[in-house]
């Protein structure tokens, strides 16, 4: 029965972010903050025109369009765009709520800790994401429509995380029925959906980054500023400053990593305990100290001015690229004294 009922709360939260994902649209889109907006409310380019005046003389006429009576205007309303982000936010919290639910029952229904398995490990990390977004989100509104990408992101990992990772619940194996699943699993999951958020900040940075770079070579050049970008970066209009985004993407990396880094150490007492030995090169564990490189890499580039911003963030979007190998490559392709916690 408490399964079940866990079955249907995931089912609940998930389309509860995907309705909430299309709220973040539609204020990514047309709100203040959005292309569509300021493009709407902005107006007529100014056109030069040169007049001959009877003695020779030439004449520049600026026409800014102060008398344009075509009606033209702001075509959106960016009001009503943010109060649908609002509604967006508060569905959000709402599913977010029904995922919590959703990880309470799964514990009732095992009668432990709702981290026993892969699929319990993704669905939590799923809910630490949620949870890290909406502090952001409820901390600087001005980022409010960005939960767009948070929300697809974790929409997608917890589908694929139902269609392939699903495990029925049931009572531990003995190798995991240790205190340690309680510290060591509970610190991966909180270290990895902070690593989640990261990577998507990260990602809308090097979108911003490159281009702010586009416009100010074209400034540069004398070239039009408003001349069409290709996508990716005609996204960045919709974004706040690439400064702004890296540092909220540091902050969050500063913080996963050293939850990573004493998960990790957790890890290997628990190793000693149950296997003889604080290291045994598994596979999880080998990915998941590339991971940990990779993440020291990040916040050792970002304190060097040579490398800090675009070989930063690259760094950082390797780094989930690890996660994920960690993730669902070890699980479905190599097997090691992790795998009874892969695909039940």
């Amino acid at each position: 029965m408490y399964s079940s009922i866990s079955d249907g709360l995931m089912v609940v939260a998930v389309l509860g972010y995907i309705l909430a994902m299309v709220g973040y649209a539609v204020e990514y889109a047309f709100g203040r903050q959005g292309v569509v907006a300021r493009i709407a409310a902005r107006k007529p380019r100014q056109e030069a025109k040169v007049l001959v005046a009877a003695d020779g003389t030439e004449i520049t006429v600026v026409d800014d369009g102060a008398d344009d009576t075509s009606g033209t205007g702001p075509a959106v309303d960016a009001g009503r765009a943010a109060m649908i982000g609002r509604i967006a936010l508060a569905v959000q919290t709402v599913a977010a709520a029904a995922h919590a639910a959703c990880l309470v029952f799964r514990s009732l229904a095992a009668h432990r800790v709702p981290w026993g398995n892969m699929y319990e490990y993704v669905l939590t990390a799923c809910f630490i994401a949620t949870v890290a977004w909406l502090v952001v989100a409820y901390k600087r509104s001005s980022v409010r429509h960005l939960g767009l990408f948070v929300s697809l992101v974790v929409a997608i990992l917890l589908c694929l995380d139902a269609a392939k990772l699903y495990a029925s619940a049931g009572p531990l194996v003995p190798a995991l029925n240790s205190y340690w699943l309680a510290i060591h699993v509970s610190a991966m999951t909180v270290a990895s959906g902070l690593f989640m958020v990261g990577f998507v900040t990260m990602a809308l940075y090097l979108i911003q980054e490159r281009r702010e770079h586009a416009l100010a070579v074209a400034a540069a050049d004398g070239d039009d500023e408003y001349r069409p970008l290709r996508f990716p970066l005609t996204l960045g209009a919709r974004l706040p400053a690439a400064e702004n985004i890296e540092r909220l993407g540091f902050r969050l990396h500063a913080l996963a990593f050293p939850i990573w880094t004493f998960a990790i150490l957790c890890g290997a007492i628990w190793a000693e305990s149950a296997w003889g030995s604080y290291w045994n090169w598994d596979p999880k564990e080998t990915w998941s100290f590339i991971a940990w490189v990779v993440y020291a890499a990040f916040l050792h580039a970002r304190a060097t001015p040579s490398l800090r911003g675009r070989w930063s963030g690259w760094i950082a979007v390797v780094g989930w690229g690890v996660m994920m190998v960690n993730l669902f490559g070890v699980n479905f392709v190599v097997t090691g004294l992790h795998s009874y916690a892969g695909v039940g």
